[in-house]
């Protein structure tokens, strides 16, 4: 991380509070913690932010965009070292000062030995850099579990024996199945990405229904036994029916990925389950997928968590945008979607609010016309973007 001087006052500043804003105040950090805060003037003089908005360093649980760093083109896998430093430059600027960077395990085929060093190369990086102090994010491991694959349970006990893991996403992307209910979109899409032919397709889908019979009622049991024996906060992805937030309370789930459904957001929302949405979903004003728009959530008061999911940027974008959208949520809720809802979920309690004690994750925000300008990124007090 770039150094800074680790004691400063930030004055002329909209503070963005946890339940109010106030239009011009201060902020004093010393050590990396916040030491004071108030409205007016400060009681020294200090770093003028112009008027410009100040809010608490994002807290980003899902996101899935180091893959594109580490492979950018077909069949192009860079090197694993220089892609997380590229991937986390992108993470800090866009505002993000906690992250959990998703790992997938488990492959679509049936080979129960898949080949793990790619994976642990980029894990061993991203703990390695970090712990040199060369990353400007605060880095943690969300592992993303294809329940229904052959090798998921082998691989998830191999990660775990080596890394921490934060946070642990039960995914099952079975034709007709969650966020692929839809056959025929789910059609295109492959055809789309894999270029398979109609015969292609059906031994591809007819592969992974099998899977789905032979492994998904073990596997989930299994999984849920390895997050709740190493203390790992749990999500569900892509519920869509009454019965999968059933499944999910019985599970311990505390976030709720992406619900497909109204009715499963609201269930999950009623029964303490965090839900969360992706930014691009508000930004482009609905789901890429044909699912439930997160703006209709956010209606109706079930929409708890944003997260970037494949477009770092769009977590300010989309936060700064749902006031627009959605009048009955201030600017002070949405931030708090972003910042202070998502550290709650995975027990963070020393980040995600302008807060005396909490750690100085501060992102300094100009807003040109309707978008939010990223100028000055600290965190714990030191300057990182």
């Amino acid at each position: 991380m770039t150094a800074e001087p680790q004691s400063f006052v930030l004055t002329d500043a909209r503070l963005v509070l946890a339940d109010r804003i106030v239009e011009r105040g201060w902020l004093a950090v010393a050590d990396g913690r916040i030491a004071e805060l108030g409205e007016g003037h400060p009681p020294e003089r200090g770093i003028s932010l112009g008027g410009d908005t100040l809010i608490p360093g994002l807290v980003e649980l899902h996101t899935d965009h180091l893959e594109p760093h580490l492979q950018p083109r077909p069949k192009v896998f860079w090197n694993v070292g220089s892609a997380v430093l590229a991937y986390d430059a992108q993470i800090a600027t866009a505002g993000i000062t906690t992250v959990y960077d998703c790992l997938r395990v488990g492959t679509d085929g049936d080979n129960p030995d898949p080949d793990l060093t790619p994976l642990f190369d980029t894990a061993a990086a991203l703990r390695d850099l970090g712990a040199g102090g060369y990353l400007r994010a605060e880095h943690r491991m969300h592992l993303r579990c294809e329940v229904c694959s052959a090798n998921v349970i082998t691989a998830a006990e191999q990660v775990l024996a080596r890394f921490p893991v934060g946070i642990m996403s039960l995914m099952d992307h079975t034709p007709g199945q969650r966020q692929f209910r839809d056959i025929e979109k789910l059609a295109i899409y492959y055809k789309g990405k894999l270029g398979y032919t109609d015969e292609q397709l059906k031994t591809f889908f007819d592969n992974r229904l099998a899977l789905y019979e032979r492994n998904s009622v073990a596997h989930h049991r299994r999984l849920v036994a390895l997050a709740q024996s190493h203390g790992i906060a749990l999500a569900s992805h892509d519920d869509t029916t009454l019965e999968h937030v059933s499944a999910s309370i019985a599970d311990g789930a505390v976030i709720a990925e992406f619900p497909t459904t109204v009715e499963a957001a609201a269930a999950s929302h009623a029964a303490g389950i965090a839900v969360m949405m992706g930014g691009p979903n508000v930004v482009r004003g609905g789901s890429h997928s044909g699912n439930v728009a997160a703006e209709e959530l956010a209606r109706a008061g079930t929409l708890d968590i944003l997260s970037s999911d494949y477009v770092p940027a769009s977590l300010m974008l989309a936060a700064f945008e749902l006031p627009q959208r959605v009048p009955e949520i201030p600017l002070a809720g949405s931030i708090a979607m972003v910042t202070a809802a998502p550290a709650k979920a995975v027990g963070l309690t020393d980040r995600g609010v302008l807060a005396v004690g909490t750690r100085a994750d501060l992102v300094h925000v100009h807003v040109e016309g309707s978008v939010p300008v990223v100028r000055v990124v600290w965190r714990e007090g030191r300057r990182v973007a």
